[in-house]
Parts: C-alpha cells; structure tokens; sequence
C-alpha cells in the first residue's frame, strides 16, 4: 500500500475542509432585501435588479449617501459614486439597444450607479462592470455612458424603490425613489426598427413558410410606417412562393400601400382585385376605408356591388348608405339605411336610427 506523509495528509485534510466549506454555505436573508423591477417597451425587457435599504430615521442624503465621488475605504476605487441601492451592483438590462435621455446605449446589462450633487442635480452612470460589489471597484474607465439630470422632492418612500411612472409607445421613465427624493431618467426604445429586425428574423425561420405571417407582418411595417418594407413583404405574400396566393387580405392591403406611396390607379386596381374575394363585411370595411381616403367614387362602386353580391345583408346596406351619404345624396342614402334597419341586429339599431336622423337634416353620417 502506498504510504502518504504527514504533511500530504494535512494537506488533503485542508483541501477537504476548503471544498465542503464552500458546498457547505447557507442562504440567509440580506439586510436590504434583493429586488427586480421589469418595464416592456415595444418587445424591448429594461431590468432592474436592487438592493432595498430602509431610511430608518436615518439623515439620507449627504450622509449616509455622500454627494460626489468617495473613498469608501474598501476595493480599488478612490472616487466611488453611490451604488444605487444596497449590497451588490445595482444592475440594469436592456435586451435591444435604447438611449438613454438621449444618448445610445447598446443592449446588455449594466451596473447603475448615481453621483448626488449639493445643487439637487445628479448624474447617471452605467459602467459595463455590473458585477462588482457596490461601487467599491468602480472604475470610470469602465463607464458605458453617463447623463446628468435633475432630482426633485417626492412623498416619504421608506424602502428604496425603483419604478417607471410613465410609460409611452416608446418610451418610458426610470425612477429611483427614496425618503423624499426621486431621481429619474428617461428610456427611448426605436420599436418599429427593433420589431422590424426581429421578424426579418423570424421571416427566415419557420414563421416564414406560413403565408399569413408574412401579412401580419406587412401589417405591422404598413402601420410602423416602413411603406417599402411594407410591401415587399405583401408582395411576398400574393405571389412567388409555395404558399402564395391572392386573398382579400392581402390585396386590400397592398391597395392601402400602393396609396400611401401615392400610386392611386394601382391602388384602385387592387381595390377591385380584393372587393371579388371578400365577404360583406370585408367589402363594408374596405369601402368605408376608400371614403376616409376621399375615394367616394370608387366607395360607392364597390360598395353598390357588395349589397348585389351578398343579397343585400344589412352591412353591405349600410355601407352603402355611408357610400351615398359620402358623395351627397341623402335621398338615397335614407332610402338604403331603411332597409339596413329591418335586418340590423338590435344592439346597432340604435345607432343606425341615430344616423338617420342625421341624414334626414342633410348631415354626412361618416
């Protein structure tokens, strides 16, 4: 049998005792309690992840959180910002690239750190170490960006909290709030790009083999306001693949762009393509779309068809006498909304009846 020495056998005692001391730790609960905050903006995560300590009667600002930068007299820095909370880094994430009160910041996660200033001013930092403790390491050569803002008076908060007040389409504010202060920048999110990029994406997965993922998308370009990307995608969707075919969705669609670019006899000619594939309710709604676009005439056209094609079905009747109103003629106009009436179902006979009202003293129900 091999023979150890004794100083190989206390060796491997200490080894032994190193490793299950380091299996061996317990979880206990942090004097300021961890927690995670989480806004969507458009299809864009921003995260942020926090220590929560309590005022306690303590005096906040300017004492137990020093203005400036300090030596905190631990780690490696010697001109630390205050951490943004307790613990470990205050981190934040975002999962595309956004800016932040106006600058770029690519997407990744971050730690947060906030400079106080006397004069009520602060300034924001996000340094691309979001895994140090605190702020003791804190290196400005690490800063991925840095915006000054101004703090303002706010109610008591007695844990330190993050939130984000407001919320827009694209945009949203970040919130630290704690004992009377809140300090608060905003997040800007380009969500039609973004959204963009992710279905070209998702285009080239399986998503891309199913015809109506290609209109959803279409849809989405078209109402974003990306006209040209837009209509490749339609395009893609009415010929020119395995599963493309023309149907009044996508037709109808590709009328509305080809209108928007200012194309109107294409348009029209997409028009009649779509009026031929759609039910009665799709024809109403196309034709109530060509009247808020000024094309009376060609609403009326279809929409004379649509009440001939669906033997006369209560909506293609009353589209029909939105038609007649549009271009004028009330006569006619009351006439039709009379026979939509004795079909209409009874939660739009009241609207109906208002409306003819209306064109009884020669006001446009449209």
């Amino acid at each position: 049998m091999k023979q150890f020495n004794q100083t190989t056998i206390y060796f491997l005692i200490l080894t032994m005792l190193i490793v299950l001391q380091t299996q061996a730790q317990l979880k206990t609960p942090e004097g300021s309690q961890r927690a995670q905050v989480m806004q969507r903006v458009g299809i864009t995560n921003i995260t942020i992840d926090y220590g929560r300590p309590s005022v306690k009667e303590r005096e906040i600002w300017g004492k137990l959180v020093p203005y400036g930068y300090n030596d905190l007299g631990f780690g490696t820095s010697k001109a630390a910002p205050w951490r943004a909370g307790a613990n470990s880094n205050t981190t934040i994430n975002f999962t595309h690239d956004v800016k932040i009160e106006g600058k770029n910041i690519k997407a990744g996660t971050y730690g947060l750190h906030i400079a106080l200033k006397e004069d009520g001013k602060a300034t924001i930092i996000l340094s691309n170490n979001a895994t140090a403790w605190g702020s003791y390491f804190y290196d400005e050569k690490e800063d991925a960006l840095r915006v000054d803002v101004t703090t303002k008076e706010a109610t008591h908060t007695e844990l330190l909290t993050f939130l984000f007040p407001e919320v827009q389409a694209n945009s949203t504010i970040a919130s630290l709030r704690w004992e009377k202060k809140e300090i608060s920048f905003k997040i800007e999110v380009e969500v039609g790009g973004i959204v963009i990029d992710e279905i070209k994406k998702d285009l080239q997965g399986n998503a891309g083999f199913t015809q109506i993922n290609w209109d959803n998308a279409a849809n989405y370009a078209f109402n974003a306001g990306k006209v040209d990307q837009a209509l490749e995608w339609v395009n893609t969707s009415i010929a020119g693949n395995f599963f493309s075919k023309e149907t009044f969705a996508n037709l109808s669609l590709k009328s509305q762009i080809l209108a928007k670019q200012g194309k109107t006899e294409d348009a029209m000619n997409f028009v009649d393509k779509a009026a031929k594939l759609g039910n009665a309710l799709d024809v109403y709604q196309l034709g109530t779309s060509l009247i808020k676009l000024g094309q009376k005439e060609k609403a009326l056209s279809i929409l004379k068809d649509n009440v001939k094609n669906n033997k006369g079905v209560w909506p293609s009747n009353y589209g029909l006498a939105r038609a007649y109103s549009a271009t004028g003629d009330y006569k006619n106009a009351i006439k039709t909304l009379n026979v939509a009436l004795t079909k209409v179902p009874n939660n739009f006979k009241n609207r109906l009846t208002e409306q003819l009202e209306k064109l009884k003293k020669g006001k446009d129900i449209n």
